[in-house]
């Protein structure tokens, strides 16, 4: 086993689009609509994960009749009317550091829990479907994050070792796939700080994406 570095693997929400924050608001209003707490909670607890672990949470959290594929539904036509309407805002440096990552050479995948109609459809708005080799979606895989499925895929697909391969990151259950994929795993904090147990299974905790560059 190297060290050497060899390809690149990105989630998506909250790491190249400001989304999560987006997610947040709007939650809460559903949250609202639907007259349930803690919302804020359960979205951060669902960060990074796939529509059926979502489901499944909701239910564990505010009861089997909770109306779970409804609110998730109203929560995500909540997000793209302010999508539509607004464009989603880019992470700082997001694009940059793609433009950096491809000058370089190195191969990059997406790898995120969200759907890949969906995926593809803000990768298409922002062009930056262009520098991905592959994407492996939330609604391709049988197991999400934290599972390692999706990671594992993504490096299958690029031809690229686990451990020769970055996965960039920027919520726990992210970060538990990638490190349990066996990859080097990143974090770019966005909404949710890492706690000591994620700090263990880092490579590197960046400030930003700017900051891939130090070693990339």
């Amino acid at each position: 086993m190297t060290d050497k570095i060899s390809a690149v693997v990105f989630d998506m929400d909250g790491v190249l689009f400001d989304s999560e924050r987006i997610t947040r608001i709007m939650w809460k209003k559903a949250g609202e609509e639907y007259g349930i707490s803690d919302v804020e909670t359960a979205v951060r607890d669902c960060t990074g994960s796939s529509r059926t672990d979502q489901y499944e949470y909701l239910w564990n959290k505010y009861g089997r009749d909770f109306p779970a594929v409804e609110f998730r539904e109203r929560c995500s036509i909540l997000f793209h009317t302010f999508a539509d309407e607004n464009g989603l805002p880019l992470m700082h440096y997001a694009r940059e550091i793609l433009d950096y990552l491809s000058e370089k050479k190195y191969p990059l995948a997406l790898a995120s829990s969200t759907r890949k109609d969906a995926v593809h459809r803000e990768l298409r708005e922002a062009d930056f479907l262009k520098y991905f080799k592959t994407t492996i979606c939330g609604d391709e895989v049988e197991h999400s994050k934290p599972d390692p499925e999706i990671y594992l895929r993504a490096c299958s697909a690029l031809g690229v070792p686990p451990e020769n391969c970055v996965a960039v990151e920027d919520s726990p259950n992210g970060i538990k796939s990638a490190y349990a994929a066996g990859m080097k795993a990143v974090m770019v904090p966005d909404q949710i700080q890492p706690s000591e147990e994620i700090k263990k299974l880092l490579f590197r905790l960046c400030p930003s994406l700017e900051d891939l560059k130090s070693f990339l």
